[in-house]
């Protein structure tokens, strides 16, 4: 499993498969091969879903933004 996080604050947001997580590194852009982090706003989460994302993982996406425009998230590998 992997645990993603809110960057900034380091709230725990859910956890997803690794399957959702490299769907989401086959699509969004990696600064380096050892990012662990990601950029986020509704427009990337409508992006994700549009191309197959799994309907469990864009609803942790979701609420990952909760009320807001953007976010940036971190993960782990539990």
């Amino acid at each position: 499993m992997v645990q993603l996080f809110d960057k900034q604050t380091g709230v725990p947001l859910g956890s997803i498969t690794d399957d959702q997580l490299q769907f989401m590194m086959d699509r969004l852009e990696e600064e380096s091969s050892r990012d662990d982090d990601y950029y986020l706003n509704r427009t990337t989460v409508d992006f994700l879903e549009s191309e197959g994302a799994d309907p469990a993982f864009i609803e942790t996406l979701r609420r990952a933004l909760g009320d807001r425009e953007e976010t940036e998230i971190r993960w782990t590998r539990s």
